[in-house]
């Protein structure tokens, strides 16, 4: 699989190049400590190892191309309080390449300059180009390792040509393989196991917190953990997008919406549902629940491969808008911002908002979140349901269809 990948990759670069991928490395958080490790998801996809300061270098020459993996030694010291990393041939089998191509990291500052070098015939011609992850976030967020280490070879050797590989790879991962969807669907099983949890212990009067704390003892049990900060909002608080206190108390009368998803071997899930604290909705809050299961059943069975995000985006949008003048909010549909302000959805996979070239069409294979809502802070009220679907050639698969969401099944299951 991930020599397939790397193949994939290197007939999209150019010849007489080098790409360099980064696992990275955990931060300092404080004093001696540092915050969580988690490994860059490109370098994952196309290695499968999680360790941190490991390095991919992909070569490709005019008729030939190669791959070298560099990782630490094993340190027997280390080992004993970090325990050991990865042996070369551990490494050499997870990535799929042969054991002499798995380097210590010791060597690859000589390794690349050897490459580099234009008094020497190499094996890959002249390195004209270095293609590295070049992405940023912000203008005010810290450089990456790949950034730092852009800059200082372009200290080192101002004659090569540094290009950013984000893209194509971003473009590769929009589309998904079965091993991918497969991880995916053991994200589903365990966040709909955590919901059904929810929803046995949800009652008035708790705090949304200890709710949270139901749902994390679930992903305890199975040795794996959130794909983001879980949203359990109730009451006004589901109006805010963002929600992350989870510290309010829940009321009678109020619906609690869940935002939430498990990382299983780096894959995610990313589900919303919403339910009423005492086990039955309104006839206000079923109203408005009804018509952004609408908007969330009706986007599921029309979207299919060759529409473009903003289509798939507007669909759903317009059904809620037709809904809310139902519903007595919005007489004009530009009025419709005020009770919806977010998009429809988005990509899914090694990240929860993956990445993906969104300029193009939704492509047979994407992994993408379906999660229309409608939020009525006046009245308390903040609806959101989200699954997550694989766009395939006749439409979509709900790999979420199991998680209930329709009203008689959850009142029903509180009811039992």
């Amino acid at each position: 699989m991930y020599q397939i990948r790397r193949t994939t990759y290197l007939n999209q670069v150019k010849p007489h190049s080098l790409s360099i991928l980064f696992s990275g490395h955990a931060p300092q958080k404080s004093g001696d400590q540092n915050y969580m490790y988690s490994v860059n998801r490109n370098f994952f996809y196309m290695t499968g190892i999680e360790q941190e300061r490991a390095i991919l270098v992909l070569a490709k020459g005019i008729m030939n191309t190669a791959a070298y993996l560099f990782i630490e030694l094993t340190d027997p010291v280390k080992a004993l309080w970090d325990g050991a990393g990865l042996t070369f041939e551990d490494a050499a089998k997870i990535a799929g390449l042969e054991l002499k191509d798995i380097r210590d990291i010791k060597t690859f500052d000589t390794f690349i300059a050897q490459q580099l070098s234009t008094s020497r015939r190499a094996a890959f011609g002249q390195i004209e180009g270095i293609y590295m992850d070049l992405e940023r976030q912000s203008e005010v967020a810290d450089p990456t390792v790949s950034i730092q280490y852009a800059q200082r070879l372009k200290d080192m050797y101002p004659f090569v040509n540094i290009m950013g590989n984000q893209m194509i790879l971003a473009q590769m991962r929009m589309v998904k393989d079965e091993h991918e969807v497969s991880e995916v669907r053991k994200a589903v099983e365990i966040t709909k196991e955590g919901l059904n949890r929810i929803l046995s212990t949800i009652k008035p009067g708790l705090g949304e917190y200890e709710l949270e704390a139901e749902f994390n003892y679930v992903l305890n049990k199975h040795r794996t953990v959130t794909a983001f900060n879980t949203i359990a909002a109730s009451g006004k608080n589901a109006a805010i997008l963002h929600y992350i206190n989870n510290d309010t108390k829940i009321g009678n009368n109020d619906l609690v919406l869940f935002d939430l998803g498990v990382s299983y071997q780096n894959y995610n899930s990313d589900v919303t549902r919403t339910y009423p604290a005492n086990g039955k909705f309104s006839d206000r809050q079923k109203a408005v629940y009804e018509v952004v299961l609408e908007a969330n059943k009706k986007t599921i069975e029309w979207l299919k491969p060759g529409v473009s995000l903003q289509e798939f985006f507007d669909f759903g949008k317009s059904i809620l808008t037709e809904g809310a003048k139902k519903l007595g909010l919005i007489k004009e549909d530009a009025e419709i911002s005020k009770y919806y302000y977010h998009s429809l959805g988005h990509y899914l996979g090694l990240d929860v908002h993956d990445v993906g070239n969104y300029s193009l069409i939704i492509p047979e294979g994407a992994l993408i979140t379906v999660e229309p809502g409608l939020y009525i802070a006046e009245e308390g009220i903040g609806i959101r349901i989200e699954d997550d679907v694989v766009v395939t050639k006749d439409g979509c698969i709900n790999l979420t269809k199991e998680i209930i969401k329709e009203v008689k099944d959850i009142e029903k299951f509180m009811k039992k």
